[in-house]
């Protein structure tokens, strides 16, 4: 018998490295794969025209304050060659933090077109670029669900992420977290493409990635994650396709990884910095500076979260986890985590390091800020960049699991038919909405209804347009006004942008409080549901009596146009801030008579009846405030002061308590709370309480001389004088 050659060690190795290459899919004639192609070409030009004409009806984003301020700058910046350096460093927003590719592109555009902030078509060309981007990386989903599983799962995925309500919402108004996101898939996507090629790649596929490096971190400094990426899957794609001897075996492939992994970290990152003026100044600190910042996202805002209105450092470990689970497609969801029940076989038929890749870029980011314990806030937006590698997993997962079916027909309709049923949702919202789409929530919650009070919704503002627009087709804006018409909002910007030119300067814009909204003088209010707390939206008593429309997404309120015409509450606030009691008492009683809803003419009739020693009718007032708004942080220390005053100290500190609970920063709270455990003896608490004042504001000066008095009464002079000698400072 004649014995079998052994094939030389480097062919075995290339045949290794070619299978490597090439992975399983589902086969299908070069006819069907190019009906396919087609499909997904024409796809993907009809997503774009879709998406670039709902952009044209999108509002402005409450963000966009801080992002047309940096465009303007980047603008000055580049055109004056560097001299104008107002860019290099913003206080207000701190944007100088954030890559100027978005920004700079636009700014220019809108410089050479002539138009000014106060134009629409100065947002409108922001959101045309905007929905360009965002199309950009529904495209790249597309190809990266192709490359690991044929043509089929890439239709699939470009269809899934464009039919995704919250990915489709911020591509048309998000110029922040969609060019991030379009980075990521671009990048990805070039990844697993230079990972096949490897060991002789194609340059041009070294500069896509490179490309989607450098769009990554011209928008935000977490486009350095992508530099981990890289070495990480280069690393691991060269032990799959050479094992551990290939380290010293395979010298000259392992030099061609690293020149190709060095060569595109260099390339990404100086095309990054050149639209980045503060990076440009210092090129290796400031990127991570700005990292270090955004990683632990320092701005505090108060957040409303599973029915709590919390401040954004203090929300759960799972706070990004509900909101994905809340917010994304059920077809996208189950995909997801259908997927790692047969990951096995997905891992079997496919690219090994492309879906890896897939699922690290999807989980990892999730898993290091639940480590980290970063805050987020405005539901999961920061982390969108991980939806397209989640979109592609669950395209994948229906088209394995449909090869699953083959050759079973009734089992494959079938499972069309689930499909078909798991996006119904979602494409009948984009459909009602396609305006703010990005409100989307999906059934498992109860869609929009189940998480109304208790999850933001138009967190943004972005129906401030529609408002206008009604009140306009109305005729209660309208350029040919005689008079000018004052509108009171929580969202200036958008609404001083929405009818500054449109109504030849007719209209007057005012920015009030919710909670004080009628310490100003105002002819209508523009009010989203941002600033409301949860409990009050639960109540049923928002809108309010005032109300003359409402805008709605599937019937929930986003934003309601109150009419302000008798202003007894403003007279009424008026009075009491010139001191005239009687006066303010007279007025705010016509207007709860009138509003019994209004929970700030309430609390402002308590607060009245306080300052004239009325402390029963305060009780009753706060309490009517409280029973239209159960968490009005005003209403419930005047409850408390009204109890404390009728000598009820329990009651007092029922309502100081709840008022902590509330909001835990109330210095005021801890205070009162220390008087009435000081009026009834108890005097260790009073301190404790005292102390906790003192935290909370340091510069609360009663504070301090409460904690001496409860140490003097304790005998404890020498700790109260130092008390006393801190509160004769301030």
């Amino acid at each position: 018998m004649s014995k079998r050659k052994k094939a030389p060690a480097g062919k075995k190795q290339q045949k290794k490295v070619a299978a490597e290459q090439s992975p399983i899919v589902e086969p299908s004639s070069p006819a069907e794969r190019a009906v396919y192609k087609k499909v997904f070409k024409f796809s993907a030009l009809a997503i774009l025209l879709i998406t670039i004409l709902l952009s044209l009806f999108s509002g402005i984003n409450g963000d966009d304050e801080f992002q047309d301020d940096y465009s303007e700058k980047l603008a000055d910046y580049y055109l004056s060659m560097g001299a104008d350096t107002s860019a290099l460093y913003i206080e207000k927003g701190n944007m100088h933090l954030y890559g100027g590719f978005f920004d700079l592109a636009t700014g220019l555009a809108n410089r050479a077109l002539g138009f000014e902030q106060v134009d629409m078509a100065y947002h409108h060309v922001r959101h045309i670029f905007n929905a360009i981007i965002g199309v950009l990386a529904m495209l790249f989903v597309g190809l990266l669900a192709k490359e690991i599983a044929g043509w089929r799962a890439g239709i699939l995925a470009l269809w899934f992420i464009f039919l995704s309500p919250r990915f489709l919402g911020h591509s048309l108004m998000n110029p922040k977290d969609i060019p991030f996101a379009a980075g990521f898939a671009i990048a990805t996507y070039y990844m697993v493409v230079l990972f096949k090629s490897m060991p002789k790649p194609n340059w041009k596929i070294a500069l896509g990635v490179a490309l989607g490096i450098a769009l990554a971190l011209a928008t935000r400094a977490g486009g350095l994650l992508l530099f981990g990426y890289l070495g990480l899957f280069a690393g691991l794609d060269f032990l799959f396709k050479y094992g551990l001897k290939g380290l010293t075996q395979e010298s000259k492939a392992l030099l061609t990884y690293l020149i190709y992994c060095l060569g595109i970290a260099v390339t990404g990152y100086v095309l990054a910095i050149l639209t980045w003026p503060a990076a440009l100044a210092d090129p290796i600190g400031h990127p991570l500076a700005a990292l270090t910042e955004f990683s632990k996202l320092g701005v505090k805002i108060r957040v409303l979260f599973a029915g709590e209105n919390l401040l954004s450092d203090d929300t759960a470990w799972y706070y990004s986890v509900l909101w994905i689970v809340k917010t994304v497609p059920l077809f996208t969801l189950l995909g997801f985590v259908g997927s790692l029940f047969i990951l096995p076989s997905i891992l079997k038929r496919y690219n090994t390091t492309a879906v890896l890749l897939a699922y690290f870029a999807t989980l990892f980011p999730v898993a290091y800020i639940i480590y980290k314990d970063s805050i987020l806030h405005d539901g999961w937006r920061h982390l969108m960049f991980i939806y397209p590698t989640m979109v592609v997993i669950a395209a994948v997962f229906w088209v394995t699991l449909e090869s699953f079916l083959k050759g079973r027909k009734t089992g494959r309709y079938v499972l069309y038919g689930v499909l078909g049923l798991l996006a119904v949702d979602a494409v009948l919202f984009i459909v009602r909405n396609p305006q703010y789409a990005y409100v989307y929530f999906n059934p498992l919650g109860g869609g929009i209804k189940g998480a109304y009070g208790y999850y933001e919704t138009d967190y943004w503002g972005v129906s401030v347009r529609q408002a206008i627009d009604w009140m306009a087709a109305e005729g209660i804006l309208s350029p040919e006004m005689q008079d000018t018409v004052t509108l009171g909002t929580t969202f200036f910007y958008n609404t001083s942008r929405l009818t500054r030119k449109r109504f030849n300067g007719k209209v007057k814009v005012k920015y009030v409080r919710f909670n004080t909204r009628y310490s100003e003088s105002w002819d209508y209010g523009i009010f989203p549901s941002r600033y409301i707390r949860g409990a009050h939206l639960r109540s049923g008593n928002w809108p309010n009596s005032k109300t003359i429309h409402t805008i709605t997404a599937n019937g929930v309120p986003l934003l309601a146009i109150e009419k302000e015409e008798n202003k007894y509450a403003y007279q009424g606030q008026r009075a009491m801030a010139a001191g005239n009691l009687t006066e303010a008492v007279a007025q705010l009683q016509k207007e709860v008579q009138e509003h019994p809803d209004n929970e700030v003419a309430w609390t402002s009739l308590s607060s009245a009846y306080i300052s004239t020693g009325q402390y029963q009718q305060a009780l009753g007032a706060a309490q009517k405030a409280l029973a239209v708004a159960p968490d009005v942080e005003s209403a419930l220390l005047y409850e408390g002061l009204a109890y404390l005053n009728l000598g009820q100290q329990q009651g007092a500190l029922s309502a100081f308590e709840r008022l902590i609970r509330v909001n835990e920063e109330y210095y005021a709270a801890y205070y009162y709370m220390g008087l009435a455990y000081e009026a009834s003896k108890n005097y260790r608490a009073a301190f404790d309480n005292a102390q906790k004042a003192i935290q909370a504001n340091p510069g609360f000066k009663q504070a301090y001389q409460l904690a001496a008095r409860v140490l003097q009464a304790l005998g404890d002079n020498q700790n109260a004088a130092r008390y006393l000698e801190a509160a004769q400072k301030l």
